[in-house]
């Protein structure tokens, strides 16, 4: 295709045009997704709109952002009103800062004992969940380290934390250590689709916050909910609420929103989707078999168009069953078993269809494939659909429809140069 080259339907310009337009680099194969900054932006407004006056805006930008990719996503938070950016390792949160992030970022796991000089020198919140990690800091802070840290509390996950009775004991000893004082208190909800659980959790939490008080010592920041907590009501706000997947725009489907809350949340909408053309266009004959294993045989001549897309892109072999495509306003089948690099199309039903037309595998309400609906032929979640693309897969950052930045596989983010607005950088 041409550079400005308009598809037969007339919807848009061609990625090349596109990115030749807004002096990006072109793609290096036929297969992208596009993340939509704007939205992004837009979702982190309206769920910082949802908070009670006093609480603040933590956005968790790990694992490369769901899938997103983490520097373009944390920069879309924070123009949305994120204050605080969470990411699961240092190196996530080392990244961050050697892109120019300067907003609060907390490390959510312990980091290494022999990382945490380095760790504080990147002006990071870091936790501390058991005694390990509580010995480790105390002896930093001996030493003479400064750092800020957030005292993880065991409410009900089981999976860290302290006992909510041993909170004000395990904070004494960071204190009588050197540390000023606690940043924050924090846990997490492990059920926030039940009531009850979430009942219980919020009671042992407070009775650690409680526990903290009577001994006299500031919690610092409380946080406890995230996206289930949020949009679930049953949990309070307290002073921080870390969102995750509902920044992405997608809303866990086992989750009941209450009538109000949806209200707010206005046109929070899913920001990624993945497109691809055709790198090779075949004319089969009946009984031809497809792909590895030859699984799917032809029962027609048939036209099949190869898509440079598969397990190592985090399009597992899973979707195999019953996945489709959109092509030229229709659903196409996915046939054969997905590969490591592409995955088969019958796309005999659009004789029209030829490789200059762009290919719609995943979008966020359809017609193509949602994360939900990936979620289901995997028999797994969205968290885990988003957080398995995989970084070769070129991502295209647009604003308002159009191209504003991009990422291969080298991990640079460009963005074009001396634009602001959301998610935009140098």
């Amino acid at each position: 295709m041409t550079l400005g080259a308009v598809p037969r339907d007339g919807s848009r310009p061609s990625i090349e045009g596109r990115l030749h337009a807004a002096g990006l680099p072109p793609l290096p194969r036929l297969t992208w997704l596009e993340i939509d900054l704007s939205a992004l932006a837009a979702n982190a407004r309206a769920l910082r709109g949802l908070l009670p006056s006093g609480s603040v805006l933590g956005v968790v930008v790990k694992a490369d952002g769901y899938g997103h990719g983490m520097v373009a996503a944390a920069r879309a938070a924070v123009a949305g009103g994120a204050a605080l950016l969470a990411v699961a390792t240092l190196d996530e949160a080392l990244v961050l800062r050697a892109a120019g992030v300067r907003e609060r970022i907390l490390v959510l796991y312990p980091v290494p004992p022999m990382s945490l000089t380095r760790a504080a020198g990147a002006d990071l919140d870091l936790v501390v969940a058991d005694a390990a990690s509580i010995d480790a800091v105390a002896r930093a802070l001996r030493a003479g380290l400064h750092a800020r840290i957030h005292l993880g509390v065991d409410s009900g996950m089981s999976r860290g934390g302290v006992a909510p009775d041993d909170a004000a004991g395990a904070a004494r000893r960071l204190l009588d250590a050197g540390l000023e004082r606690l940043t924050g208190t924090w846990s997490h909800l492990a059920a926030p689709e039940d009531p009850g659980m979430v009942s219980t959790q919020v009671a042992r939490f407070q009775a650690a916050l409680d526990a903290l008080a009577a001994a006299g010592i500031d919690p610092g920041l409380r946080h406890l909910d995230a996206t289930g907590g949020l949009l679930g009501g049953d949990a309070p706000a307290f002073d921080l609420v870390r969102v995750g997947l509902a920044f992405y725009g997608v809303l866990p489907p086992e989750l009941s929103v209450p009538a109000a809350i949806a209200a707010g949340l206005g046109d929070l909408r899913p920001a990624i989707s993945l497109h691809a053309r055709a790198t090779t266009l075949a004319e089969i004959d009946t009984g031809a078999r497809v792909g590895y294993a030859g699984t799917w045989t032809a029962t027609r001549p048939s036209r099949i168009a190869t898509i440079a897309v598969g397990y190592a892109d985090g399009w597992v072999r899973a979707y195999a069953a019953g996945s489709w495509a959109i092509a030229c306003g229709r659903r196409v089948p996915i046939i054969g078993r997905v590969s490591s690099d592409a995955v088969a199309l019958d796309v005999t039903d659009l004789p029209a269809f030829d490789m200059d037309d762009e290919v719609v595998l995943l979008d966020g309400t359809g017609p193509a494939m949602t994360v939900h609906d990936l979620a289901a032929v995997r028999g797994s979640i969205s968290w885990e659909v988003l957080d398995a693309l995989s970084p070769r897969l070129s991502r295209v950052y647009l604003e308002d429809g159009e191209p504003v930045g991009v990422r291969y596989l080298d991990g640079e983010t460009r963005f074009v140069p001396d634009c602001g607005g959301s998610g935009r950088g140098t």
